[in-house]
């Protein structure tokens, strides 16, 4: 076992985090193929990212909140055996929301006000950090259930990915805020109530009618559930924060991932939480830093025109080589001569960006650039074999 198989096993929760395009629903997808394949288990997969590539890596249909198993078929198509089970589920922001409110509403009267209010589907949606707020409420919802011996996290691009770290203690702050309080005075106290009448006929007004009303009548029926997420808020902290659960960065050797990748591993340190490994996605191979390999390509560039007068001379070109058949040979050597030193500056670059992550002291892993697409599980076993190492 390597580093990263061996944090798979000895964990209860993973969550990859990083940079928009540098691979992490792949790595979080591969994370959780490869320990339903080798360390068995019942594994979920959970994407809290926007975009829907898991269902269509992993053959299972639309993904939705509730997890879906992968089926053995999907596995039996790749060649592999899993020793456990893989299941794969994703973040539905109004389920959330409607099972949050069932689940902290003091009383069914309340539970139906807010459920029937005009605002709840718009607010809910758009408030800040409301995704996020769900997802951790989610992700504690899975973990305390029992079912699964690992949940495998997909994040947001890792600045959102912050967000989805506070957002419990920020959705808490928000229920404690002067703000809040504001909005529900009117509907608490009545001499406000009477004294806010003339400023609300004016906002009806501009605004529609009973608009700032259902604003504060959403907001204080809302109130009515501080205790029940403020509780869970500090639960999530408590999971996030636990030795159980461990954070994977996924990063690729660009200048901006790796700036991105080093600000996360700064950000956990911060907060106290524990960074299992770097993943490094998508690297170039190692033979371009040979410098042996370098000099023949670099010779291949320069004597194109000679080799490529060999090369047509042979059989079984002799008979019917040209002039422009030589001049076409000498151009493709050339650019494979020339193609290899422009992407041996590129490895050089990674190497550079390589040693800055590794001197961070933490497990890195290396995923080579792949000449496929990662379109099916069979592809994502591919992932997680190079992630064994």
């Amino acid at each position: 076992m390597n580093d990263l198989e061996q944090l798979l096993a000895a964990r209860e929760i993973v969550v990859t985090c990083g940079a928009g395009g540098v691979g992490k629903t792949t790595t979080a997808a591969a994370l959780a193929a490869l320990a339903a394949t080798e360390l068995g288990g019942r594994v979920l997969v959970l994407t809290v990212d926007p975009a829907r590539r898991l269902a269509d890596a992993m053959g299972v249909g639309g993904l939705g909140n509730e997890a879906v198993r992968v089926p053995n078929e999907a596995f039996a198509a790749s060649g592999a055996r899993p020793r456990g089970e893989l299941w794969a589920a994703m973040l539905d922001t109004k389920q959330g929301w409607d099972d949050l409110v069932r689940r902290h509403a003091p009383d069914p009267a309340t539970r139906d006000a807010i459920l029937a209010n005009p605002l709840y589907d718009t607010l809910t949606g758009r408030m800040v950090q409301s995704h996020d707020y769900v997802a951790m409420e989610r992700l504690h919802e899975l973990h305390a259930s029992g079912e699964w011996d690992l949940i495998v996290v997909d994040t947001p691009p890792s600045r959102h990915a912050i967000d989805f770290l506070e957002a419990p203690g920020r959705m808490a702050d928000f229920f404690t805020s002067r703000f809040l309080r504001i909005l529900v005075a009117p509907s608490r106290h009545r001499l406000i109530g009477m004294a806010s009448r003339p400023f609300y006929a004016i906002a009806d007004k501009v605004l529609g009618a009973a608009f700032l009303r259902d604003i504060a009548e959403f907001f204080g029926l809302l109130e009515s559930m501080y205790d029940g997420f403020v509780e869970r808020a500090r639960a999530v902290e408590r999971v996030l924060s636990d030795e159980r659960t461990a954070f994977v960065v996924v990063t690729t050797l660009s200048a901006v991932p790796v700036r991105e990748a080093m600000f996360f591993v700064d950000a956990l340190r911060e907060r106290h939480l524990q960074l299992g490994a770097i993943v490094l996605n998508k690297v170039l191979p190692p033979g371009l830093l040979d410098v042996r390999q370098a000099a023949l390509a670099a010779r291949l560039a320069q004597d194109a025109p000679a080799l490529a007068s060999r090369v047509c001379s042979e059989e079984p070109m002799s008979d019917e080589a040209s002039a422009d058949d030589v001049e076409m040979v000498a151009r493709v050597l050339a650019e494979v001569g020339d193609s290899f030193g422009r992407l041996r500056v590129v490895a050089q670059r990674e190497a550079v960006q390589r040693a800055a992550l590794e001197a961070l002291g933490h497990p890195v892993v290396a995923v080579p650039q792949l000449d496929h697409d990662v379109v099916d599980l069979a592809s994502l076993l591919v992932v997680g074999t190079a992630l064994r190492g």
